[in-house]
């Protein structure tokens, strides 16, 4: 734009002379000129398209096209007069402007100075001895700017070739260097690559790596391979922030690129109900190395950030701004989706990314070879004397917060509406206050994180290995700041590898390889692999006992898979974050994926078995409860976002405290209270806000958990409760009762079933109110008889017949005749659990048993016959991608055992589906 012309003039001008011939002189100058002008351009932008729009509206542009007018406007607003009354206007931005010139001059004349200095080592060292010509290009902007608009740089030469300029030392690359020429003299074969370097006091060279195709699925596998063990290593040294754009895939070969937090200790998330044990593990688990699949998800969908995975192409899942109109009068930023770079970090094979969906064996192979090979050498690689110990030292960076979040905050304190008061844009950063308000680590950097974005820098943090201090992009120390060095840090994971660890590191890599859509088949469309479905089993006499013995099978894998703190217990699972997409999780506290769940089954087979082994882990989970529902009651806005609902909200967590209380032979009169507290709050802001009324997170849930919880325990408060939420669930059940589905858990069977039962107690609402919901159960039912191969509790057939045969009279519910054919008849899911398995077709059949069917009956002791069969010769299958096992209660082991638990002792047993606390 002319507006910023001038700027970067006087800007260059400021380089001062360099030692460079004169066509590379010319070529540093245009990349010079580019990059700022770029970044004065996004600056200044949107308030020099305000001014635009003034200028329009008043009439003052010259022009009879769109584009005269634009151009019209640019070349008056770049003039002297123009400027400083612009400049007086937004004095905010008057500074930024200088400020980035001043920044970029002086970064620039560095660059120039170490690349005059350098370029006979760089041909020596990185470019074969051979001069590669004359520089012909820069590209300046290849990562973000850190430290004064420092960031790295690729220069290409007249011949072809190309070397990285990484304006920050290269102290952890060596570090690497070291340790994959460690793990290749162990590992037969491996031969793993690292880009060569040329290591400069405070910065340094890196050789330029090319995304390179294999020649044959052989060598895809040999990349899989390598990278297992590239994964293996990185998890070792307590490596982090590898992600695609870190990584790329030359040939046969995974190379790191960009290796700075090597030895990283981190920062420890900050938590509502304090440290979680299940958090701590995937936080220090291969996971965090961000080379296995990893989703960010947002209005636009989702996308894989991972060195496995990347972007393909689609748009990032946040909106972020764009220009539209660029050129005209009627020019403006809008807020919408915006692509995605494609990544470079997968292998090719015939033109084509060639995901990891058919080569998981190799990966989890190399991965296998390269721990075992570490935990066998242990001392060698984190001793004193070992290479680790030599470079603890060197600075590292260190990973605050996501980078994300620091480029939204630039770009919302770009608004014209702060650039005109400094106050006003520290308010916009001040939202890293509201961000940190439970995490006193954090605050402590705030301020220097304030600083830097003031610079327009993405924030940046330093740490040695061997020190708990963090130093600041200024230099400045914050002593103490990390829990622990990053080196004590990789030595206690090392110390802790071993056969346990690596079994829980591999359901690690198979959990978040199964949920990742990274394997495409090209154009983003993703390919699912291969899954092997097991032989059918034979039936088997469904004996109670051996119903138990399966179910404490169950359990005791549950058992095993705890992760124990010093106040709580928790697990991971896979957990469903949209109806589209999973992640691996610390489990949460929802009934139907988090551990209410898994310690509701965990406490009822302790219950009927009386083995401590089961009741501890549930007992500890009543612990944590007490300080999560403290919490939500002290802050409403958790309660809000949490929701009322009863398989995901509070109505869930507050039918498991009353459930727990009688299995463990405990009264948790606070925990109670609370959870009713909390769901009172949930439930009202639903409800004013036009929230949800179904059983998963709406008003249907919260009223038929209120019921469980006044009926079990007759708390007070809690009948006056549901008649609150009777009442409004009620005002809004003359809307089609099929508008959200006929389905139980977010359809009108549920919401039906839930009124029904509030009917059904002494002063519950009346004939009127009672006719009105059993007609709309009817209705639902007989829609989703219209489609009876949907054997899913959730949303289909299973669910609703099991909220008719729980609610509707015996005189009232013809279409039931057909369901109990229905269902015995229909193959049995190949899934197991509740949600979408065998459980929710064979509950469905227990309640209709419960209620005298016969052929229900039948059905249900063939079927019983039938899954333990095949829980007995192929194991549990969960409702989970690829049926990884996961604790969960609706598409885990919870819910398989749980239901196994149901089989063999209906009298016994209360239905977890119906939130019965009786049987």
């Amino acid at each position: 734009l002319p507006v910023v012309r001038p700027l970067i003039a006087a800007a260059w001008a400021g380089v001062g002379r360099v030692s460079l011939p004169g066509e590379e002189t010319a070529v540093a100058r245009a990349a010079f000129e580019r990059r700022l002008g770029a970044r004065l351009t996004r600056q200044a932008g949107r308030t020099l398209v305000g001014e635009l729009h003034a200028a329009r509206a008043a009439g003052a542009l010259e022009g009879n096209t769109s584009r005269e007018r634009f151009a019209s406007f640019t070349a008056a607003a770049g003039t002297r007069r123009e400027l400083a009354g612009l400049f007086a206007r937004y004095p905010v931005l008057a500074r930024l402007l200088g400020q980035s010139c001043v920044l970029a001059t002086e970064a620039m004349r560095e660059f120039l100075v170490r690349y005059a200095a350098d370029r006979p080592l760089l041909v020596e060292t990185l470019l074969g001895g051979e001069d590669p010509g004359p520089l012909t290009d820069i590209e300046m902007d290849r990562g973000d700017s850190h430290q004064g608009n420092r960031s790295v740089a690729v220069l290409r030469f007249a011949g072809g070739a190309r070397v990285v300029y990484k304006p920050r030392p290269l102290d952890q690359h060596r570090l690497l260097d070291e340790c994959v020429d460690w793990l290749n003299g162990r590992v037969d074969g491996l031969e793993l690559r690292t880009a060569r370097s040329l290591s400069r006091p405070g910065y340094g060279w890196l050789e330029y790596i090319e995304h390179r195709g294999c020649s044959s699925v052989t060598e895809v596998d040999r990349f899989y391979r390598r990278q297992g063990a590239l994964l293996a290593l990185l998890y070792a040294l307590e490596g982090a922030d590898m992600h695609y754009e870190n990584v790329i895939a030359c040939g046969d070969q995974p190379v790191l690129v960009d290796a700075e937090t090597l030895l990283h200790s981190g920062l420890p998330p900050a938590s509502t109900a304090g440290p979680d044990p299940a958090a701590d593990a995937l936080n220090s688990s291969v996971h965090r190395t961000c080379l296995l699949p990893q989703l960010l998800i947002g209005e636009n969908g989702a996308v894989d950030i991972s060195a496995l995975g990347g972007p393909a192409g689609e748009a990032f899942p946040a909106d972020g701004l764009r220009w539209v109109g660029v050129g005209t009068d009627e020019m403006r930023v809008v807020r919408g989706p915006v692509a995605c770079e494609r990544g470079r970090n997968r292998p090719l094979l015939d033109g084509r990314a060639a995901g990891h969906a058919d080569h998981r064996a190799a990966l989890m192979e190399g991965f296998r070879r390269a721990y075992d090979t570490i935990d066998g050498h242990r001392t060698e690689l984190l001793g004193p004397n070992g290479p680790a110990a030599r470079w603890a030292g060197a600075f590292g960076r260190l990973i605050v917060r996501s980078t994300r979040l620091y480029v939204t905050l630039l770009e919302e304190a770009g608004h014209p509406a702060v650039l005109g008061d400094a106050l006003a844009r520290d308010s916009v950063f001040a939202l890293l206050w509201t961000e940190s308000a439970h995490d006193p680590t954090r605050q402590r950097l705030i301020e220097e994180e304030i600083r830097d974005l003031w610079s327009g820098d993405v924030p940046l943090f330093f740490h040695r290995p061997r020190e708990t201090t963090v130093w600041t992009a200024r230099g400045d120390r914050l002593e103490g700041a990390l829990p622990v060095s990053g080196l004590d840090a990789a030595r206690g994971k090392v110390t802790g590898m071993g056969e346990v660890d690596r079994h829980q590191q591999e359901w690690v890599i198979s959990a978040t390889l199964a949920v990742t859509t990274a394997n495409t088949a090209g154009a983003g469309a993703a390919r699912r692999r291969s899954v092997l479905v097991p032989q059918p089993a034979p039936p088997v006499a469904p004996e109670a006992s051996r119903l138990l013995s399966a179910a404490c099978g169950i359990a005791d894998e549950i058992a095993a898979r705890a992760l124990h703190g010093d106040d709580r217990v928790n697990w991971l699972g896979l957990e469903r974050v949209t109806d589209e997409h999973w992640a691996v999780l610390p489990m949460g506290a929802g009934l139907a994926q988090g551990y209410c769940g898994v310690a509701l089954f965990l406490a009822q087979i302790g219950a009927l078995t009386g083995a401590p082994r089961y009741l501890s882990p549930a007992r500890r989970v009543v612990d944590s409860l007490s300080g999560l529902m403290s919490a939500m009651v002290a802050d409403p806005a958790l309660s809000d976002a949490v929701g009322p609902g009863a398989l995901n909200g509070l109505g869930g967590i507050a039918y498991t405290v009353a459930r727990l209380g009688p299995l463990l032979g405990e009264e948790p009169v606070d925990c109670l209270s609370d959870s009713l507290a909390a769901l009172e709050i949930a439930a009202l802001s639903a409800a004013g806000e036009g929230g949800p009324g179904d059983v998963a997170d709406g008003l249907a849930g919260a009223l038929a958990s209120t019921l469980a919880v006044w009926g079990s325990t007759g708390f007070p408060g809690s009948a006056r409760l549901a008649d609150s939420l009777a009442a409004r669930l009620a005002s809004g059940a003359g809307s089609d009762p099929g508008s959200g589905g006929s389905g139980f858990a977010r359809g009108a069977a549920g919401t039906a079933w839930a009124l029904l039962r509030y009917a059904g107690i002494p002063g519950g609402g009346g004939a009127a109110l009672r006719e009105d919901a059993a007609a709309s159960l009817r209705t639902a039912l007989a829609r989703s008889l219209v489609r009876p191969r949907d054997l899913t509790w959730y949303d289909g057939l299973p669910g609703t017949v099991m909220a008719a045969a729980d609610a509707l009279p015996e005189d009232g519910a013809g279409d039931l005749d057909r369901c109990a054919t229905l269902l015995g008849s229909s193959p049995l899911p190949a899934d197991l659990s509740p949600r979408h398995g065998a459980m929710g077709v064979l509950e469905a059949l227990s309640v209709l048993a419960a209620r005298g069917d016969e052929r229900a009956g039948d059905a249900l002791r063939a079927r019983t016959g039938e899954l333990l069969g095949r829980v007995e010769r192929h194991g549990h299958r969960c409702g989970t991608p690829d049926h990884v096992p996961s604790p969960g209660l609706l598409s885990g082991l919870a819910g398989i055992g749980y239901g196994l638990l149901r089989l063999a002792f209906p009298t016994e047993v209360p239905s977890v589906l119906l939130l019965d606390s009786h049987p």
